[in-house]
């Protein structure tokens, strides 16, 4: 009783966050959804990259061992989803970058914190850096065939990453009252991307949802088991475990169909698998909760 009492508690602010975003569409109110994201990727996320990594307590040798278990378990569920596809004879630029790329965002980072507190917050965005890197340079390719390394080193999250980095290997501290400033700054993050989700996933319309409904199913079966499999192998610490598995279980983000509809691929089918994936994440999460808390 008290597990369920503890996964509701954790899991209900990242939904509810979300059914605002939901309803404030649905009630005809005004969201620009572009200039939030922009806000949230270019400024907000950035800072909260920053001074978490900055302010983080965690042993050096236990984010280098999260990093290579998110870099290798992201190789396998790249190479499995690519098989996939291929078997199922899939269009590749439509279904693959989805079903690799999960929500570690707008979904992920939050969940981690509700679920693990700061400490859990600092792995998961280990891991969402690894996953957005993999994501602007092999996942655009896969959508629009071409690289996108300068994309990479363009976007201000990779350098609140690599400056985070710095500070916590260093031993560094911004001054009080910028530190309070980049704090304040980063706390606008969740609740907006959050918020940005449901307001994403009610303007989708949805196509083909027994596909989608069957592929979600597939994406998260596999993903839990790849991650749970590399999390075991490298005999991570039961936060940096529990991250890593909730982050690669996460749904399909919002940002594959937004990639799909800029570079000609099948929106529409994108935007069932965003769809389908998000509400199952619904009874799925708690549920993968409840296993690795």
């Amino acid at each position: 009783m008290n597990l369920t009492v503890t996964v509701l508690q954790i899991v209900a602010p990242v939904f509810l966050l979300a059914s605002i975003g939901f309803v404030w569409v649905k009630v005809g109110l005004e969201y620009r959804i572009q200039f939030v994201t922009q806000l949230a990727m270019t400024l907000s996320l950035p800072c909260l990259i920053f001074v978490s990594l900055m302010q983080t307590q965690i042993d050096p040798s236990a984010l280098t061992a999260l990093s290579l278990a998110s870099i290798m378990a992201y190789g396998f569920v790249t190479l499995v989803f690519l098989a996939l596809v291929k078997m199922l004879g899939l269009e590749r630029r439509t279904y693959t970058a989805p079903l690799i790329f999960g929500n570690t965002g707008n979904l992920g980072l939050p969940l981690a914190l509700f679920a693990f507190g700061d400490v859990g917050l600092s792995y998961a965005i280990i891991v969402f850096v690894i996953m957005a890197m993999w994501s602007y340079t092999y996942g655009i390719w896969l959508v629009a065939g071409a690289g996108s390394l300068g994309k990479v080193l363009r976007e201000p999250l990779v350098w609140g990453t690599l400056l985070g980095a710095l500070f916590l290997w260093q031993g560094w501290e911004t001054p009080e009252f910028l530190t309070n400033t980049l704090s304040l700054v980063g706390q606008m993050a969740i609740p907006m991307m959050l918020i940005t989700l449901g307001v994403a996933v009610a303007r989708l319309s949805a196509k083909g949802m027994v596909r989608a409904i069957g592929l979600s199913l597939v994406k998260l079966c596999l993903c839990v088991g790849i991650a749970w499999g590399v999390g075991a192998f490298f005999n991570l610490e039961p936060i940096a475990f529990g991250v890593l598995v909730l982050q690669v279980a996460t749904p399909v983000a919002v940002t594959s169909y937004l990639l799909a509809e800029k570079y000609g691929a099948d929106a529409p089918s994108v935007a069932g698998l965003v769809v389908a994936s998000t509400l199952m994440s619904v009874a799925a999460l708690p549920l993968i909760l409840a296993a690795v808390l």
